[in-house]
């Protein structure tokens, strides 16, 4: 009976050492995440309409029209992986909010995109808003993707030829596509910090079935 306490006394301090290492090593990825540390940024453009299949309360689904919307602008690391909710973390202001809708399509995503991602730039709210504002402004959106009445059947790759073709600076490794199953999600551009076209880092890469994908038409 001792034999079997002492065994067990064991199980619990093992258990008990597994749990704190976890917690360590939690606690030290979360403090990795500091404002301004990292190597590049993932420009997201979501396609709206395919939002909307699932979301049709949403502000931006509400006959708007939209075609690709800003979804963010995120710092990310070249080895894979990215900061996230950076301290200080703070809300935004009004004069700071009023510039941030000029970009984003509702004020739901623009404060969840400040809070996660914008807090990691290390340029502050309005540094932030201003650097996507020319991040979405370098990115020419191909003809063939402007919103439209009925549905398109695009190859992902394709999809990634048109913007090359619209956007000459992409290289090849500089793009992803995103499907949410049959459907166009987003497209994922990679830019430096100094906002140039680059390669994108580990694990960014086209995430979309073999075939064809469908571009639902605007709502």
């Amino acid at each position: 009976m001792k034999k079997l306490f002492t065994i067990m006394a064991l199980i619990a301090l093992t258990v008990g050492s597994i749990g704190l290492s976890s917690a360590r090593q939690s606690s030290a990825s979360k403090a990795e995440s500091v404002a301004g540390v990292f190597d590049y940024y993932l420009l997201t453009l979501s396609w709206s309409p395919t939002f909307c299949l699932t979301h049709k309360d949403d502000p931006q689904c509400t006959g708007k029209g939209y075609g690709f919307v800003l979804h963010g602008l995120w710092p990310q690391y070249a080895k894979g992986g990215w900061p996230e909710s950076c301290p200080p973390l703070t809300n935004l202001s009004a004069a700071e909010t009023a510039k941030g809708l000029t970009l984003f399509p509702t004020k739901k995503l623009l404060d969840h995109e400040w809070s996660k991602h914008g807090t990691c730039s290390g340029l502050g709210a309005m540094g932030y808003l201003d650097e996507a504002d020319k991040a979405v402004a370098a990115v020419k959106i191909p003809e063939e993707l402007q919103p439209f009445s009925s549905s398109y059947y695009f190859e992902a790759q394709e999809i990634a030829d048109l913007f090359r073709r619209s956007n000459p600076g992409i290289p090849s490794d500089g793009i992803a596509v995103i499907c949410n199953g049959p459907e166009l999600s987003e497209v994922r551009v990679c830019m430096g910090k100094n906002l140039q076209f680059g390669a994108c880092g580990k694990g960014v890469k086209t995430q979309c079935r073999a075939g064809d994908i469908r571009v639902p038409p605007s709502r």
